[in-house]
């Protein structure tokens, strides 16, 4: 029964250590037990130190800017506490060594990636990633190379994403793919310790031939607009003029009026041109015989 109590003691703690930095916590539970060849080493290295006096000191103290943390590892086990920095720290010669991890936001130029779109049409995109490493030790201890790999699956996403878009998705709504690659790159990359912040599109270069055939089509559209906006106008300026004749066939004063106007306006545009003008009497004859 003791054994089978000091178990589930043992699981308690260790679900308790799995926290939203879980991978971490558990590492550095881990570390702690680094046996007895392990403590005797340790003693070795303090005692080659103060041996090594004052001379060790400039082996054993680093120094971590700002924007930096330094990951230790003692005889390949991590250090309970996690990262050091920024600031001085210390460090056992020949037991331990460390990694310097940077925090500043750190940007991926994703190279034009081909991607068939929905639609069957072959584009060619290009996009930026801003990231920065959110957590040292788990950046250090669960991936490789975090930043190699986030550049890699930075691309797949891209053409992933794309290729469930049609072409006037990717050409108008850029944003909400961008909200898109940024949330799945973000849930994939918090087990590495990266955190993505933002994704931006940056181009989408279509074939030449599609980039004709658009052209085409709008230059066609912008000529049936026009089409239809002349026409509109010419309806309008033929009920204009109904209006107009209406209104001088009831008034033979309107009419002498609008007959002095175009002879004005003919004398001033063109000077050289003799103008003989006809009696209104003469014009009011042939209305009125008209009009019986």
């Amino acid at each position: 029964m003791g054994r089978k109590d000091a178990e589930q003691r043992r699981a308690s703690l260790w679900s308790q250590l799995y926290t939203e930095n879980g991978r971490e916590d558990i590492m550095e539970a881990e570390s702690t037990g680094i046996g007895i060849c392990g403590w005797i080493l340790t003693l070795l290295s303090l005692v080659l130190v103060l041996v090594t006096v004052p001379f060790s000191l400039f082996v054993c103290f680093k120094v971590v800017q700002e924007y930096e943390r330094a990951v230790i590892f003692r005889l390949g086990r991590l250090l309970p506490g996690g990262s050091r920095g920024p600031g001085i720290f210390f460090i056992l010669p020949c037991i331990e060594n460390y990694s310097k991890v940077d925090l500043r936001t750190s940007v991926i130029d994703i190279p034009p990636q081909e991607v068939l779109t929905k639609d069957s049409v072959t584009v060619s995109v290009d996009a930026v990633v801003y990231y920065r490493v959110s957590n040292a030790t788990v950046s250090v201890a669960n991936v490789e190379n975090a930043h190699h790999s986030t550049r890699l699956l930075a691309q797949t996403t891209l053409r992933n994403i794309l290729g469930t878009k049609n072409l006037h998705e990717i050409l108008s709504d850029r944003e909400s793919i961008s909200n898109s690659m940024q949330s799945v790159l973000d849930d994939a990359t918090t087990a590495w310790g990266i955190k993505v912040e933002r994704v931006e599109i940056k181009d989408a270069r279509l074939p030449v031939q599609l980039q004709r055939a658009m052209a085409a089509e709008a230059e066609a559209a912008r000529e049936a607009r026009a089409k239809v906006i002349a026409a509109e106008g010419e309806q309008k300026a033929s009920k204009a003029l109904r209006e107009a004749s209406l209104v001088m066939a009831e008034s033979s004063s309107a009419l002498q009026l609008r007959y002095l106007q175009t002879l004005n306006s003919i004398s001033a545009e063109k000077n050289s041109t003799i103008i003989f003008p006809l009696p209104m009497d003469l014009i009011s004859h042939f209305l009125t015989k008209d009009r019986r």
